[in-house]
């Protein structure tokens, strides 16, 4: 049988600044999402949430920080992980033993002690991220059910050049958690379906709902597939689920029949 990937895009509405109800209103949606639905026999098991979800997008680290090695929520993500035998995805502000602060995308998965990470380079200067976190400059592809996945934060949306397949290295999908504002909603919309039909993959694109003390969220998660068509969507300004199965084996038969990919420009 071939292998699958079952992806739940969580639609969060973060509370400002506080870690802990946020873990737990994470474990109620997505245990509760395990608890309706039937285990795919074959298919590996993903949760993706959003961009700084357990403490909402904040440009001050001081403010929302945690050090890494005493992270409250990457700890709930290690052992929400082994505990469900799921793999889990989301970021996180995180200040590291330099005293430097990162805004990390943690990928976990099952019986693993280290968690893969991307660290985010578009950093947004529009409101001074720059200021409190330190740019990352690599790429981080991660590897789950079957499917070589490329990590990349919010502002990193707008930049095609760094999410770009063969640049960015070979993948065959892009996760992208954010907290993009309501009033630049056509932005996410366009630019998620873009990024899917010029790299041929599937993109995994996680957005928040509410409100924070700076702007208002209206979501758009949603999961798109190589020809730009939604696989499935989030309801527009509710915290909620949708899930989508996600096939190597389809999108290998899209890319050898229609061949784009082999004719892109060389950077």
């Amino acid at each position: 049988m071939d292998k699958q990937l079952k992806v739940t895009i969580c639609q969060t509405d973060i509370r400002w600044a506080d870690v802990h109800s946020n873990i737990k209103a994470a474990e109620r949606l997505i245990t509760g999402c395990l608890a309706e639905e039937e285990q795919d026999a074959g298919a590996d098991r993903l949760f993706v949430l959003p961009e700084m979800w357990a403490t909402g997008f904040g440009m001050k680290a001081a403010d929302i920080a945690e050090e890494e090695t005493r992270s409250a929520a990457l700890s709930w993500m290690h052992g929400f992980a082994d505990q469900h035998g799921v793999a889990m995805a989301g970021s996180l502000p995180i200040r590291l033993g330099d005293g430097t602060c990162r805004n990390r995308l943690y990928f976990v998965k099952p019986g693993l002690k280290d968690a893969a990470y991307y660290d985010k380079h578009h950093l947004f200067t529009y409101g001074c991220e720059q200021e409190s976190y330190v740019a990352g400059g690599e790429h981080t592809i991660v590897e789950c059910g079957g499917l070589r996945l490329l990590l990349l934060v919010c502002y990193d949306l707008r930049f095609p050049v760094w999410s770009r397949y063969g640049y960015a290295g070979e993948f065959d999908g892009i996760i992208y958690v954010a907290n993009w504002p309501e009033k630049r909603q056509i932005g996410w919309d366009t630019l998620t379906r873009a990024r899917a039909i010029e790299n041929q993959c599937y993109v995994i694109a996680v957005n928040r709902v509410g409100a924070d003390p700076i702007t208002s969220y209206a979501g758009g998660s949603r999961i798109i597939d190589a020809t730009g068509r939604t696989m499935a969507e989030c309801d527009m300004g509710l915290e909620t689920t949708a899930t989508a199965t996600l096939s190597p084996t389809k999108l290998r038969e899209r890319r050898d029949h229609f061949r784009v990919l082999p004719d892109r420009d060389n950077i």
